[in-house]
């Protein structure tokens, strides 16, 4: 009896210690007190005194590369896409299981703007999200190419029926399933070719750009009709001279049309306004995921008839509103991209309990490359952020930015990921968004919509050039 009490006390000892050991509490300094904030700003201001503001004649290069897969073969073959099996991204209820066809095809699609010497590449995939490891090999690919980091701007569809496998780590695996190098090396060869095939195809170019009400096609799924959303679908519209047309769509409703049951690789609802985009307006149409971070999708249906649904009514939307655009070859252009220093990074157990850095490195990698970028065309200012970002976040920015003359939209996932970025009020929710996503702690949604301010300032000042 005694022999059992005292191996009852050094196993409860034992787990304590190692709660101990692997919590920590929530930091609670205000963001503008902290070492990173202070370290951003001064890398911001940097910036601040060689971000060019011009108004130029403009270029414009399209691409389209397929990512859709050939399933079930004996081996894997780069070159040719060829897979014995690939797991879909998006849920974590489908245990990494293999796809089990696809449903519709799937590609990186981008859009490179000249205007003067600067030049970007906007660049959208129907995946979950760029997932940074991959953005990470892309960058070094580009950089061999003269490409930098600062001219590309990423975004996914956001789609929960892609292709998984990219996903290291424990957390990583959850969602997008077992790794394989394979698929990663093909992913890093499709996306560099995307954008240096758009550059290459530079020509004399319009461009206009507008955006339309579309409340009914999405909801603030965090707290519901009491919380505010971002209703707009924002678009891009540009058109070579005598040559080819692309469009640029976002909005903020989660690609989750298709649940965890779907197991055919697909592009969800942006996969049916890409096409329908495509056989009625355009040669290239690219869906960026809008402020996402807390607003689902809604429509009626089952199965695909859901997502074909919101996809082509949103299309057929856009279409009445396109003739409204005004297209012009000579605009005012300026592009900023700031890396960021993050707080501290901790998962979390409970609404409370936060795991330690370290822990939190082994589930998943420390995502190194976050950025915000802000793109000036004309007065739109487009924003790209590193995260599923929130709605009630952008409708704000956007507000501001109304006040200031000058539309806006804000776009997830840029090529980095730090979770959910949402108020925060929020924080404590026991809710997938707060909780599970929320590694940065209670003010990492201030610190972030301060310094989207801060660079919007910046590009919105009359042109320089």
């Amino acid at each position: 009896m005694k022999k059992l009490k005292l191996i009852s006390g050094i196993l409860i000892a034992t787990l304590g210690m190692l709660f101990f050991i692997c919590t920590d509490r929530v930091d609670h300094t205000p963001y503008f007190e902290s070492a990173y904030y202070k370290n951003t700003c001064a890398r911001l201001d940097s910036l601040r005194k060689t971000t060019m503001i011009v108004n130029d004649s403009l270029q414009a290069g399209f691409a389209r590369v397929s990512i859709t897969p050939n399933l079930n073969t004996t081996v894997d073959n780069l070159p040719e896409g060829k897979f014995s099996q690939v797991p879909l991204a998006g849920f974590g209820a489908r245990k990494g299981k293999a796809a089990s066809g696809v449903h519709d095809s799937i590609f990186i699609k981008a859009v490179a703007l000249k205007v003067n010497q600067q030049t970007v590449v906007l660049v959208g995939a129907d995946l979950l999200i760029m997932p940074p490891n991959i953005i990470d090999s892309v960058t070094y690919v580009l950089a061999k190419k003269g490409i930098r980091r600062d001219q590309v701007y990423f975004s996914a569809t956001h789609t929960h029926s892609s292709l998984g496998g990219w996903g290291p780590g424990f957390v990583g695996e959850q969602f997008a399933g077992k790794e394989n190098k394979n698929l990663e090396r093909w992913l890093i060869l499709q996306i560099s070719t995307a954008v240096t095939s758009a550059i290459a195809d530079l020509r004399s170019a319009k461009i206009g750009s507008g955006n339309f009400n579309a409340a009914s096609y999405t909801r603030n799924r965090l707290i519901g009709e009491s919380g505010t959303k971002n209703d707009d679908f924002s678009f891009i519209t540009v058109e070579q001279t005598g040559r080819k047309k692309a469009i640029i769509g976002s909005f903020s409703a989660h690609s989750t049309t298709l649940g965890s049951g779907n197991m055919e690789i697909s592009a969800d609802y942006p996969g049916y306004w890409e096409r329908k985009m495509e056989k009625t307006s355009a040669n290239v149409a690219i869906f960026f995921a809008g402020s996402v971070g807390s607003q689902s999708p809604t429509g009626e249906g089952n199965g695909f008839e859901k997502p074909k649904l919101i996809g082509e009514a949103l299309a057929d939307s856009l279409n009445i509103h396109l003739p409204q655009a005004v297209l012009n070859n000579t605009i005012t252009f300026s592009t900023l991209s700031l890396k960021l220093q993050l707080p501290e990074y901790h998962m979390r157990a409970t609404t409370k309990i936060n795991l330690t850095t370290w822990l939190s490195k082994k589930l998943m990698p420390f995502p190194e490359n976050a950025y915000l970028q802000t793109l000036r065309i004309g007065n739109l200012i487009w924003i790209t952020t590193p995260c599923d970002f929130s709605g009630e976040y952008a409708l704000q920015i956007k507000n501001a930015l109304a006040a200031k003359g000058f539309n806006a939209n804000v776009s997830s996932f840029n090529g980095s990921y730090v979770g959910y970025i949402i108020p925060g009020r929020y924080f404590y929710l026991d809710e997938y968004e707060s909780k599970l996503m929320g590694w940065f702690g209670p003010d990492m949604g201030e610190y972030t919509v301060d310094l989207i301010h801060r660079m919007t300032e910046i590009v919105i000042q009359p042109a320089k050039i």
